[in-house]
């Protein structure tokens, strides 16, 4: 399968599947503030990886996963009657942890700058 096309089906996926998951889906644990931020289908149409985004707790995410995880089934049906394919992949719902990543890699960066900024400059030694 062509890469431009797998990359349009992981676009429309997401659009769908963020779609049901706000309008559709019931689950008191699966609160509004749940992003897809990327879908990654395998090239045979048959599994895909759904990430997700949400700012709560890890306590809450993993509740959150869970919920997901029980309701894939329930998605993936509500969003095959929105797109037409061949095979509507069996979602798995993982954890985007990109987002906390880049913020932590900022905060080490900043306590870099700040350590530099109190340090005394020694301009004989660096010449």
């Amino acid at each position: 399968m062509k890469k431009n096309r797998l990359e349009r089906i992981n676009s429309l996926l997401k659009e769908v599947i963020s779609e049901v998951i706000h309008k559709d889906v019931r689950n008191p644990h699966v609160n509004t503030f749940v992003t897809v931020t990327q879908v990654d289908t395998a090239a045979d149409l048959h599994h895909a990886k759904v990430y997700i985004s949400l700012i709560a707790t890890e306590a809450e995410k993993l509740k959150v996963l869970a919920a997901l995880q029980t309701a894939a089934g329930f998605i993936a049906v509500n969003a095959s009657k929105k797109v037409q394919l061949r095979y509507f992949p069996a979602l798995t719902f993982k954890l985007d942890t990109a987002l906390e990543e880049h913020l932590r890699i900022q905060e080490i960066l900043g306590k870099i700058e700040q350590e530099r900024s109190t340090r005394p400059e020694n301009h004989a030694e660096n010449e």
